[in-house]
């Protein structure tokens, strides 16, 4: 009786979605899974509802918690972390998809996973991992393929998480980086085109991957509005910039603080999308949030007062890289990569793996403090026991 109200309420959730969302937007049940999944269409939950719900109780998710966003090794608890940065995408674009009429189940799960794959250390982390990904013949690091990586195939042991196509592409097909002024879906992928998309961007880092569904295209924008503010407010706070440095051309079209600046963007983002099939900017604001992008990279990103203690990171990458490969190569069970990691997958991901790539995925997994405890275990000298029992009596 519980299961057939369960599958009414469904069916009209459904229905009522339908309705209420633009015909523009992604409906839930246009979602394709690798798949069959039952529970996944089981119960009161819509399909990216239940993705956004899979996502937020992985392992990946949990490890939000201590990972960089920008700012490494900062001894102040009021700087911003990656957790905190996914929570402000999926909240800003979830405003926004509500305005604009689209799936806001969809965006959820989206935004919330968009950035699993990013390693300890922020994109100098990725940086660092991705010259020892190179050195060792697997191609560069790319913090987008991880994530999709971590969703299909490390996390329940690796059996994956089985999320539907369309989370999928909107996780590998955000770029927060390149300046969007107008963006449009590319619909009608399957699972086929997804791969090949995924193949290409291994041989061509520079190649641009264009969302399938307005609301990946929404999310791949709100990242942008999410950090660029905040990045300035945190940079403050630690005294790398001032207020009064903000170009004038950004001040008078955008603001000079977070709250100001995320307000202006999200009310012309509206303005410019609504009945639309693309999501954009107006060109004033697009040219003053490019200008504001600029300043950050130069006066924030760059700033060499935030690198003193990079040497040391990239050093660590390089030795923990070269020595848990060796460990994989000696089979050294008692070894973090074995301990900490393999032991939770499953014989196809341990069989199938090169060594290179087991490290490669354990190092992206680690946060920050995780990183740092592991590389003092390689390099600080440890007490032995008072007593070692190393004589064995006949």
């Amino acid at each position: 009786m519980q299961d057939h109200l369960l599958a009414d309420l469904r069916r009209r959730l459904q229905d009522e979605e339908v309705k209420r969302l633009s015909p523009l937007a992604c409906p839930s049940r246009a979602a394709l899974r690798r798949r069959p999944d039952p529970l996944a269409e089981q119960g009161h939950r819509l399909p990216f509802a239940v993705d956004a719900d899979r996502v937020l109780h992985s392992l990946a998710y949990t490890r939000y918690i201590d990972k960089t966003q920008v700012f490494s090794l900062v001894d102040n608890d009021q700087i911003s972390h990656r957790v905190l940065h996914v929570q402000l995408v999926s909240k800003i674009a979830r405003g926004l998809g509500r305005m604009l009429g689209l799936n806001e189940d969809l965006i959820e799960a989206i935004a919330l996973a968009h950035d699993l794959g990013h390693p300890p250390f922020g994109h100098d982390g990725e940086t660092y991992l991705s010259k020892k990904c190179l050195e060792h013949g697997i191609g560069p690091f790319m913090h987008n393929l991880q994530s999709v990586h971590f969703l299909e195939r490390l996390e329940r042991g690796g059996r994956g998480l089985n999320l539907s196509l369309q989370v999928l592409d909107g996780v590998l097909t955000h770029d927060g980086e390149i300046h969007t002024v107008r963006l449009a879906p590319q619909r009608d992928k399957d699972f086929a085109a997804f791969d090949a998309r995924i193949e290409a961007k291994k041989k061509d880092p520079s190649l641009e991957l264009i969302p399938m569904t307005m609301e990946g295209c929404l999310v791949r924008v709100a990242d942008t509005i999410a950090y660029v503010g905040r990045d300035l407010e945190d940079a403050i706070l630690l005294g790398l910039v001032r207020r009064d440095m903000v170009p004038d051309q950004v001040r008078v079209v955008l603001g000079d603080s977070n709250g100001t600046i995320v307000y202006r963007l999200v009310e012309d983002l509206t303005a410019s999308s609504l009945g639309q099939d693309h999501i954009s900017f107006s060109p004033a604001v697009a040219e003053a949030l490019g200008r504001l992008k600029e300043f950050n990279l130069t006066n924030i990103y760059t700033n060499s007062a935030i690198k003193t203690e990079h040497p040391k990171i990239a050093a660590a990458f390089d030795l923990m890289f070269e020595t848990y490969l060796e460990d994989l190569t000696q089979e050294r069970l008692d070894s973090p990569v074995y301990r900490d990691f393999l032991e939770r997958l499953d014989e196809k991901y341990k069989n199938e793996t090169p060594p290179a790539e087991v490290v490669r995925d354990f190092l992206a997994g680690m946060t920050d403090d995780f990183f740092l405890k592991r590389h003092s275990g390689l390099v600080t000298p440890r007490r032995l026991p008072g007593k070692l029992n190393t004589v064995h009596s006949k």
